[in-house]
């Protein structure tokens, strides 16, 4: 599925906020006449969109895809999708099985705000810097310790994960900063995004951006970039739903 989570306290269900996974949990089980629960692929923060979000459920009924889909989107409200959908092993489960995930952070970059795009990129007045950005994030690719980029990790938490690529391009105003990895801690991209920031505005030097990983320590790194201008891109299976990725490059 795909949505714009501005109205959601992020994916999970909360006792006393309005998430995704409640409503869709709510619109599958009116199609199915039954109750649904669905596991997504991943946790995302208030305010945090996807372009390409999966969940695996089980259900009795069947039900040829192109009704599902259909039926689904009838009952959801506009700012939720379903986009696939096909039949699994039943050992699947959309965050378990999943190698790898896409983030996409996009940034207005202009002095004038964009009326359309208020709360689906950052507004970011200062010039930037793309090489200099390019060569900062090439610091953060490959396999390390991301405790700096973790809000609330605790000591005893395995904070080692791998970034198989970070992209940075402009196109007009907008600048896209693309994450690829095997997992990602709690902030971890919006702290990655607000520590190139820092760079491009020469509060963190290129050449300290190992000494910061190596520190592990939060406070030594770029603020949390507002979470609107972040969005779950792609997810990654080896045997992959139709929606999703399998190149792992």
């Amino acid at each position: 599925m795909a949505f714009r989570g501005t109205r959601y306290h992020g994916f999970q269900r909360q006792p006393n906020a309005v998430t995704v996974q409640q409503i869709v949990e709510e619109a599958l089980s009116q199609l199915l006449n039954e109750p649904v629960t669905i596991y997504g692929c991943s946790r995302t923060d208030t305010g945090v969109h996807a372009q390409q979000f999966c969940f695996s459920m089980q259900t009795e009924k069947q039900l040829p895809a192109r009704n599902f889909i259909r039926g689904a989107c009838g009952y959801l409200p506009e700012d939720i999708s379903i986009l696939s959908v096909e039949d699994v092993p039943p050992d699947f489960h959309a965050r378990y099985s999943c190698q790898a995930k896409q983030y996409m952070y996009r940034i207005h970059n202009s002095e004038s705000k964009n009326p359309f795009t208020t709360d689906l990129e950052l507004l970011y007045r200062r010039k930037m810097d793309i090489p200099l950005l390019q060569e900062a994030a090439s610091h953060f690719v490959g396999t390390h310790d991301f405790a700096a980029l973790c809000t609330n990790c605790t000591e005893k938490q395995n904070t080692i994960r791998t970034i198989h690529s970070i992209s940075i391009e402009k196109q007009g105003d907008t600048v896209l900063i693309l994450v690829k990895g095997n997992g990602f801690l709690y902030n971890m991209v919006r702290i990655l995004v607000g520590t190139l920031l820092s760079v491009n505005e020469g509060r963190i030097p290129v050449s300290e951006l190992d000494a910061l990983l190596e520190s592990r320590n939060r406070l030594k790194a770029g603020i949390t970039a507002q979470a609107h201008g972040l969005s779950l891109y792609r997810v990654f299976y080896e045997d992959a739903p139709s929606g999703a990725s399998i190149d792992l490059s």
